[in-house]
């Protein structure tokens, strides 16, 4: 006696293959949920983040903030800096109102700068040329100088945090101006200066260009 199987199995085939297809669309809707759970980030990890994201303390009128990769970050003001050894420099320069002639009094600005002990890589020969400054006035006008412009074991320079213009001191709400003697043009003057950030190229160079010495 001959027992045909094969229709018995044809629904059974049917099942399993709708089962299938649910489990699929099952499979299809989690990855949707995993990606709109980070949009709901707990109270503490959004307080952590707003504390890593909160600005520094306002500075008040006149005051200059030294910070960046420095060791003791600090804020000078003109009261400060009339208090330390001065300088003198005479300088020619061109502006956008024609050429100016002047003299200025005040502090050098590696000497500032160096008591915020910079933290230069002392394993890398002259770690110290990697090291850039970006000075910040009103504004936000900013000026970027490297290390080496303003140390003396390098260049002849003498970069001054100025106090006074031609005999007249500055109003201390203004603050200092960085004045620059090599430069021929007045686009690195910052006036009513209030951040100097201190810093090196490292980070930048080498996450630009893959790996160190690739461009050579």
């Amino acid at each position: 006696m001959n027992r045909r199987t094969s229709p018995p199995a044809l629904p059974a085939l049917v099942g399993v293959a709708a089962a299938v297809l649910v489990l699929a669309g099952c499979g299809d809707s989690r990855p949707e949920e995993a990606k709109a759970a980070p949009a709901q980030s707990s109270p503490a990890a959004g307080a952590g983040s707003s504390a890593a994201a909160s600005p520094a303390p306002a500075l008040k009128p006149g005051e200059v903030r030294i910070a960046g990769q420095v060791d003791k970050p600090s804020t000078v003001t003109l009261a400060s800096l009339r208090a330390l050894p001065q300088t003198s420099v005479e300088v020619e320069y061109t502006s956008a109102k024609g050429q100016q002639k002047h003299t200025y009094q005040g502090v050098l600005l590696h000497d500032v700068l160096k008591d915020a002990q910079p933290r230069f890589d002392a394993s890398k020969k002259n770690g110290q040329l990697r090291g850039i400054v970006a000075a910040t006035g009103g504004g936000d006008y900013r000026a970027v100088f490297a290390w080496a412009e303003l140390d003396p074991g390098f260049a002849r320079s003498r970069i001054l945090l100025a106090v006074s213009e031609d005999g007249k001191p500055f109003d201390d709400a203004q603050g200092p101006r960085l004045v620059v003697p090599q430069d021929t043009k007045g686009g690195r003057y910052v006036s009513e200066l209030n951040q100097l950030w201190v810093g090196t190229v490292d980070t930048t160079v080498d996450g630009a260009g893959g790996a160190p010495g690739a461009g050579n």
